[in-house]
């Protein structure tokens, strides 16, 4: 297993697609805080997550997780990857842990890239400032987010393995049916393994992430094991789906 695993890490670090969305997050997510901070007058109470917050790891591990599995069979290198790891179910495994590990450490470097823009950015101001365990537990949150995020990414390329279809069914479920769920059955949505989950675990209020005031949001350790749940479905049927499906 660790031979695998060290496989896929360095199909992430030498995968094109990989560093640039990665690149992609983290000017993101730098200009998102330059924005707020210098736009925005943030209070001592909301500074941490209208200026801090700005983490989208979260998304784009997922989307390269849906891309990294499904891409395997779009480039026919499923064949060679199965060949040097005939166990499907290991070679499942490598992949899910190597995409968790991907997103923790997106995540990470975001967020030192933000706080340090987001504190020179207040200071220069005059503005509040959290606490350095307040951004320390926010990254670590983060992080967790992103490793859940990419596992079960992995779950969902598994399922789906045309890419285009995978990444559009994504993009759709995100932001159409989710969002739908929010404003019409909060109940139901506060569920969804990508936003309100994601949301909760992070530790951020529905309000605070601009979900609206009807959704409540699970506790986080209740969030983290609903995530659990979701990536533990969607990595078992693909699992079963890889087994039975013949290399082309």
């Amino acid at each position: 297993m660790t031979a695998l695993l060290h496989a896929e890490l360095i199909k992430l670090r030498t995968t094109r697609t990989f560093v640039a969305l990665a690149g992609i997050a983290v000017a993101i997510s730098l200009l998102l805080t330059a924005l707020v901070g210098l736009l925005s007058e943030p209070t001592e109470e909301s500074v941490l997550i209208d200026v801090f917050a700005s983490d989208v790891s979260g998304f784009f591990i997922l989307v390269l997780a849906v891309v990294g599995i499904s891409g395997e069979w779009r480039h026919r290198t499923i064949t060679s990857s199965l060949l040097a790891a005939p166990d499907r179910l290991r070679f499942l495994t490598a992949k899910t842990l190597a995409f968790a590990a991907a997103g923790i450490l997106m995540s990470l470097l975001i967020s030192i890239a933000v706080t340090i823009l987001g504190l020179a950015i207040l200071t220069v101001r005059d503005l509040p400032t959290p606490e350095a365990g307040e951004l320390a537990d926010l990254a670590a949150r983060n992080a967790l987010v992103a490793a859940l995020l990419g596992a079960f990414g992995v779950g969902i390329g598994a399922l789906v393995r045309n890419q285009l279809v995978a990444v559009v069914g994504l993009l759709v479920f995100s932001f159409v049916v989710e969002t739908t769920l929010i404003a019409l059955v909060p109940e139901v949505a506060r569920f969804g393994p990508f936003t309100s989950l994601p949301t909760a675990t992070a530790g951020i209020s529905a309000e605070q992430a601009g979900l609206g005031d009807e959704l409540e949001l699970l506790a986080p350790g209740l969030a983290v094991m609903a995530m659990l749940a979701w990536i533990g479905a969607a990595f078992a049927a693909g699992a079963v789906l890889l087994q039975r499906r013949g290399l082309e």
